[in-house]
C-alpha cells in the first residue's frame, strides 16, 4: 500500500514514516501542501495521512482535491486535541477518519489499515493473476489452495505486478513504487526479490507466471496471454 503522509512537523513527519515503512507501507513523506499536490499528480495512492494545518496551503482544500481523484485514496486527517471543528469540516469534505494529534504510531497503522479493509469501491480489492491471488487489506496471499508466506517487501513487489495486469514492469518502476523515494535504482535489491518471489510463486508442477523479459524487466501473467 502506498500512502502520501503529509505533516509540517519534522519529527512527527520522520517517525511517522519510518512506522510506516516497518509495517510494511510505502510511504512519501512531505511537509507542505505544495510537495504533496507535486507527488499526487504524478503518484496514485491508496491513502493519504492529512494534516489539517499546513504552513503552505489549506488542508480542507486538499482533502476536496484528493477526494476528486480517480480513484480517490483514503483520506485520514490528523486534528489537534481540540479541533473539534476541523474534524467535523473535514468528515463534510469526504475525508474517511480523523486522528487526534499527537497520536499513538500504532493507532495511525490500525487505523490505516481498518481504512483500506472498507468494503467501499475505493477500497482495495483482491487482485487475481490466474489462480495467484492477493488481498491487499487481509495482507495474505495465495495460489489455489497453498498460501503464500511473503516478507514485508515481497508482498509490495508482488501487488506492484499484479496490478499491473500483464504490463512489462522496469525495474526501476518496481522499486519506486514498492519502496517509494529511498529505492536506489543502481541496486540490483529488485532481481534478488524477484528471484525469490519466484520460488515462493511459482513451484514445481504450477505453471510460470512471473517471467523476465530480457532487456526490459519483469511481467506477472497467466502463460495464454504472453505474446
Amino acid at each position: 500500500m502506498r500512502v502520501l503522509l503529509v505533516e509540517d512537523d519534522e519529527t512527527v513527519r520522520e517517525g511517522a514514516a519510518a512506522f510506516l515503512r516497518a509495517a510494511g507501507f510505502a510511504v512519501d513523506p512531505v511537509g507542505t501542501g505544495k510537495m504533496a499536490r507535486e507527488l499526487a499528480a504524478v503518484s496514485p495512492y491508496d491513502a493519504v495521512v492529512l494534516d489539517v494545518r499546513l504552513p503552505d496551503d489549506d488542508g480542507f482544500a486538499l482533502c476536496t482535491a484528493f477526494r476528486a481523484r480517480v480513484p480517490a485514496p483514503r483520506i485520514l486527517m490528523a486534528t489537534a486535541r481540540d479541533g473539534v471543528e476541523d474534524r467535523i469540516a473535514g468528515l463534510d469534505l469526504g475525508a474517511d477518519d480523523y486522528l487526534v494529534k499527537p497520536y499513538a504510531m500504532r493507532e495511525l497503522v490500525a487505523r490505516l489499515r481498518a481504512l483500506l479493509r472498507r468494503p467501499e469501491s475505493a477500497a482495495p480489492t483482491v487482485l487475481r493473476v490466474a489462480d495467484l491471488e492477493l488481498d491487499p487489506a487481509t495482507r495474505e496471499a495465495r495460489r489455489g489452495p497453498r498460501a503464500i508466506p511473503l516478507t514485508t517487501k515481497e508482498f509490495a513487489i508482488l501487488e506492484v505486478l499484479m496490478r499491473a495486469n500483464g504490463r512489462v514492469l522496469t525495474r526501476e518502476y518496481i522499486g519506486e513504487h514498492a519502496w517509494d523515494d529511498n529505492f536506489d535504482p543502481m541496486s540490483n535489491v529488485i532481481d534478488v526479490y524477484i528471484a525469490r518471489l519466484r520460488r515462493k510463486v511459482d513451484i514445481e508442477g504450477e505453471a510460470p507466471l512471473l517471467t523476465t523479459v530480457r532487456g526490459a524487466g519483469y511481467r506477472l501473467s497467466p502463460p495464454e496471454r504472453r505474446v
